[in-house]
């Protein structure tokens, strides 16, 4: 498992970062204190709102490929 913190500042962000991580056949979770949703729900991440730093979870040891493609959201 893999963790790294990430911010959106746009709706469009939030898009584009959902359609990168649906890519993937393992699971990525995105955490704002105790509010835990997936990664891959447009809605649940834009329930956790914009200009916030969110802790991301991906659970896998294979994923340095993903990472360098959400590196842009890195708080």
């Amino acid at each position: 498992m893999s963790e790294m913190k990430i911010t959106f500042k746009h709706p469009e962000e939030i898009r584009e970062f959902v359609n990168t991580v649906s890519k993937y056949e393992f699971d990525v979770d995105i955490r704002r204190g105790r509010v835990v949703v997936d990664a891959k729900s447009i809605l649940g991440i834009m329930h956790l709102g914009l200009n916030h730093i969110m802790e991301i979870d991906i659970h896998s040891d294979d994923c340095g490929e993903l990472q360098r493609k959400i590196a842009k959201y890195a708080a």
